[in-house]
Formats: structure tokens, sequence, C-alpha cells
């Protein structure tokens, strides 16, 4: 079950592609969190892509932190492991950090169903949005984005105009 709005955000403490670990705690600057329950293997997310890096890239000079997971069971998506992360990260220039959930533990505490997933905590780290990017695979038609949306109104104080809508993607591949 994934968690509710109003939740704190999990504790974790994963291997980046950038041969770090990051916790929790590594983003207590960041204004707004975004955890992108993520992955290589998956259309839905190869076309979200370019979209995260732009969130990045435009909402990071206002304290926006994305940040991309792994959760995937590599034994059976081979291309969603944690070497293969590391080329797709060079290769499509994410500017943000991309974690591997190897134990699956914190796609375990989400709740997370599908790939792309999102939850986005606030400054309190308090869940204020939790589902898709925005309503379209295909970026040309696009006509709600939901997480542009729920940024600005965080940034504003405010509640987002939206706070739950369905995942759509790939099913987190689980370990047995």
């Amino acid at each position: 079950m994934t968690i509710t709005l109003g939740t704190n955000a999990p504790a974790f403490d994963l291997p980046g592609v950038d041969g770090r670990n990051h916790a929790l705690d590594d983003y207590a600057e960041a204004q707004v969190l975004a955890l992108v329950q993520s992955c290589n293997h998956c259309p839905y997310v190869q076309a979200w892509e370019g979209r995260m890096i732009d969130l990045q890239r435009e909402y990071g000079a206002r304290g926006f932190r994305l940040v991309a997971i792994n959760s995937n069971n590599a034994a059976t998506h081979p291309e969603d492991s944690f070497d293969e992360m590391r080329a797709r990260a060079g290769r499509e220039g994410f500017n943000f950090d991309y974690l591997y959930d190897e134990d699956q533990s914190l796609a375990r505490t989400l709740g997370s169903e599908r790939t792309p997933e999102v939850f986005l905590f606030d400054r309190d780290r308090q869940l204020v949005y939790h589902g898709a990017i925005d309503d379209s695979r295909d970026d040309h038609n696009v006509s709600t984005r939901y997480l542009r949306d729920a940024l600005e109104a965080v940034f504003e104080g405010a509640e987002p105009p939206v706070t739950d809508t369905p995942s759509v993607g790939c099913s987190v591949k689980w370990k047995r």
C-alpha cells in the first residue's frame, strides 16, 4: 500500500551512480524533494527522463531536488543492474541523483507500484503529492503537468492543486 499524504519521508541510505551513498539527511537543504521510482528498461521511464532532467534544471536553483531510485530486480531485469544504471546516467546526462535500492526496502516502505512514480515531499518532508509526472507519456500531448503544478504550489506555500494521481508505467520488478 502506497504511503498517504502527510506521511514523513522515509529514511534511506543507498548507493548512487556517482560512487557515493546518499541518505535522506543529505537532502536537508532542499526546499522540496521528489523521490521518483525509476529504472532503466521501462519505456515509460525513458519517455519521462527528459522531463525529469528539465525539472531539476528549472527548479534546482529554487531548492528542488529530484532523486531517482531503481528498486527493480536485476536478476530478472539485467538492464536495471547498478552497472547499467551508471552507464545510462552517463549517456543521458542525468543532473539528478540516481540511487540503487537493491534490497527493495525503500520501494516497499513507499509502497511503490510503478516506474516512474513520484513521491513529492515539502520542506518538512511531508508527502504533498503522489503519482504521475504529467498526464501523457508523449511530451507533445501533455495537457496537465502534475509535478510541475505541485512544485509551483509548494514553493508558494500552498497545497498542490492535485495531490494524487494514478501512476502510469511498468510495474516494479519485485524479488520473490
